[in-house]
């Protein structure tokens, strides 16, 4: 997945979740790999909330995601969230 974020001024995280029909293919294939994105997201609030500030996130899902289960795709994403808290940390 790539992800690109940016500060948030609402005081929450929003979501935002691509999956292109170049990138991924059929609508039902590109379905799921929003699902699996979006769920990634909902799980990660606890790593979410840790964070000093608040982002707007948006996910580009590729085409590897269709073939894992939601395991993959949470690691990766709570990692991505871990790096920007290290970041964030480090900057500061």
């Amino acid at each position: 997945m790539t992800v690109f974020i940016l500060p948030s001024n609402t005081g929450r995280h929003r979501l935002g979740v691509t999956a292109t029909k170049k990138a991924i293919g059929k609508a039902h294939d590109r379905n799921r790999a929003k699902r699996l994105l979006r769920e990634s997201f909902r799980l990660s609030r606890a790593e979410l909330d840790a964070l000093r500030g608040r982002y707007d996130w948006v996910l580009n899902a590729r085409r590897d995601i269709l073939s894992v289960k939601l395991e993959k795709p949470l690691a990766e994403f709570q990692r991505i969230v871990g790096k920007i808290a290290t970041d964030v940390t480090e900057n500061a």
